[in-house]
């Protein structure tokens, strides 16, 4: 039985760029509402002094309720699939942010934030769809960097849109300024932009987007169908083919037609020209409990800080820099501790900063990350900026007895620089940590969802009594007492961190030591003694590719093989003895492709390319 070489991993580009579209409106629709989330407190006739408390409160309710249901929605992923919980989750909150931009009333802000907040848990379930795609090690640290990468390039717009659209009848009269609609709902405008994010992604995901689920991702998907023949639509094809064939099993059930052929080489025995693969048992989903062990508390205890804080901070940022300005004197500044006043600056400059904070941050994430990561390793990263966060926090509020509006600004982007700095590495290294800590892949859609609804614990907590510090403080003129209080909260949260150690995972191409069973193939033989082989093991963990004629490869239960317990699924792909217009009379590139003797191509799902149904 001859051996075959295991196969460098990769990464499986295509649809981490295709979830990257799914994801990419989110940070737009979080961060676009930075610039202007103060003045629209203030317009619904808040006080100057109270706008952090209630700023902080309608953060508080979004994350609140995301916690309430981020397990309930892990589950449903879990039961139902990734792919439409997430569409599910991306709609939601298109309706919502929509919205929360038509508010007239505090009352009514808060009430699309928790049902916003409420109706979306990508968060994790996205994480889970990353660890599942890429289950090797050495690729998790650029992997799971692509998501922080899509927040930083949607930081970067957002902010933008936000402080550009928002009052636009007073900030661009000329195009708006007769406009009743913008006149009437003033910050609707940027959240009318991020709704087109959202439809973009909505689409992009429902046709192109391939599910993950291990129970499901066989299943016939309608979306992926209809994307297909878009883009065979749109796609000019360099060889016509000689005869017509279907795609796939789903292809057939849409079309209704069920083709059959014989044998071009006929034997002595009729040829069965259905054939089924064993059913997948449906499993019932993993208990909440059986995610929690030593180190994944330990993450998710250090995860719930990170975001607390985290959270707070960029709550708190354009809160302090549109306070008003105040001048330094005996009565009202008593060094080191007693003083008060904030930047003064408006949305639009708010804006500015946070769109060159968001592409600052996008740099680092694409190019510093991963290099840092793979030199020093996830858990020593993790450990240095939880360290070096809490400092931060600490100088933050000494900005405001700068004098100069351009040194005062330039001291507060140096501070979000390294504040994006520390974020930009804790974040996926916590996720990494989290997810290598997870007893199998089984639990990953409940242990990705209790972290979301822990975290979102820490990011309602953070707003909520971070604002209300702000406001005590302002009141008796102490601006230190939010920062302060939001450093301490850092420093207790890397304690936690240094208690962590570095977990193996569940790369499935580690679990065969000695690298035997998994890389066979496996040589069936049937009844006039055809030449066939199936590859199985680990070479179902690569993604399949599609070549230029749109002929897909596609993994597919192997019959007969109940009885090896560590060949679960193979990947089957043979090739043609005759020439039926495929190039170079095979089916897969390379060495995937195997010549049968039957003469009957196989396609996807089992629909032979000759036209005969294998199942």
């Amino acid at each position: 039985m001859t051996k075959m070489s295991r196969r460098e991993p990769k990464l499986p580009v295509r649809q981490l760029i295709i979830l990257a579209i799914c994801r990419f409106a989110e940070p737009i629709a979080a961060t676009s509402v930075f610039p202007y989330l103060p003045e629209m407190i203030e317009s619904f006739g808040v006080k100057k002094q109270e706008v952090a408390k209630w700023a902080g409160i309608t953060s508080a309710v979004f994350s609140l309720s995301q916690s309430i249901t981020a397990i309930i929605w892990g589950r449903a992923s879990d039961m139902f699939g990734r792919k439409p919980v997430i569409l599910l989750g991306l709609t939601s909150t298109m309706i919502m942010s929509i919205l929360w931009g038509f508010s007239t009333s505090l009352t009514w802000a808060i009430i699309a934030r928790a049902l916003s907040g409420g109706g979306n848990g990508n968060v994790g379930i996205i994480r889970t769809m990353v660890a599942e795609m890429v289950p090797e090690r050495s690729l998790q640290p650029r992997a799971f960097s692509v998501m922080p990468l899509v927040w930083s390039f949607g930081s970067i717009l957002g902010p933008a849109f936000g402080g550009f659209f928002a009052s636009p009848a007073v900030n661009l009269p000329g195009l708006f300024g007769n406009n009743k609609l913008l006149t009437k709902f003033p910050f609707a405008l940027p959240n009318m932009i991020a709704s087109i994010f959202f439809a973009v992604g909505i689409i992009v995901g429902f046709l192109f987007l391939k599910e993950t689920l291990e129970t499901r991702k066989n299943k016939p998907d309608y979306g992926i169908y209809i994307g297909q023949r878009l883009v065979r639509c749109v796609k000019s094809r360099k060889k016509r083919r000689n005869r017509d064939y279907d795609d796939d099993e789903l292809g057939a059930a849409l079309l209704n037609n069920t083709h059959s052929r014989s044998n071009s080489h006929s034997s002595s025995k009729p040829f069965d020209t259905t054939w089924q693969g064993p059913k997948t048992p449906q499993v019932a989903g993993p208990s909440v409990w059986e995610v929690f062990n030593k180190q994944s508390n330990l993450n998710l205890l250090s995860y719930a800080i990170l975001a607390l804080h985290s959270m707070a901070m960029d709550q708190l940022l354009p809160i302090f820099m549109h306070h008003p300005q105040q001048a330094p004197d005996s009565s009202n500044t008593k060094l080191p501790f007693k003083f008060s006043g904030g930047f003064g600056i408006s949305s639009s400059r708010i804006g500015t900063l946070f769109t060159a904070y968001g592409i600052c941050s996008g740099i680092v994430q694409f190019f510093v990350f991963p290099v840092v990561v793979r030199r020093f390793g996830v858990l020593r990263c993790y450990r240095v900026c939880a360290v070096i966060i809490p400092s931060v926090m600490f100088v933050t509020p000494y900005t405001a007895l700068i004098q100069n509006p351009i040194r005062q600004q330039l001291a507060m982007f140096s501070l979000m620089i390294v504040k994006a700095f520390c974020g930009i590495f804790m974040f996926p290294c916590s996720t990494i940590m989290l997810t290598n800590s997870a007893a199998s892949l089984r639990l990953l859609g409940t242990l990705n969802g209790v972290a979301t609804s822990v975290s979102s614990i820490g990011r309602a907590a953070g707003p909520f009594f971070a604002g209300a510090a702000f406001s005590w403080g302002l009141e008796r003129g102490y601006v230190i007492v939010a920062w302060w209080m939001l450093g301490f909260i850092a420093i207790l949260g890397a304690i936690p961190i240094f208690m962590l150690v570095e977990m193996e995972g569940f790369n499935q191409a580690s679990d065969d030591e000695d690298g035997s069973d998994d890389e066979e193939l496996l040589t069936p033989h049937d009844d006039d003694d055809d030449e066939g082989t199936i590859i199985a093991g680990d070479e179902a963990l690569y993604e399949t590719s599609e070549d230029e004629e749109g002929i897909d490869t596609v993994e597919q239960p192997l019959a007969g093989t109940q009885h090896r317990l560590d060949v679960p699924r193979a990947s089957v792909q043979r090739r043609m003895s005759s020439p039926v217009g495929i190039r170079g009379n095979s089916i897969g590139p390379g060495e995937r492709g195997r010549r049968l003797s039957t003469g009957l191509g196989y396609s996807n799902f089992g629909r032979g390319t000759g036209g005969t149904t294998f199942g």
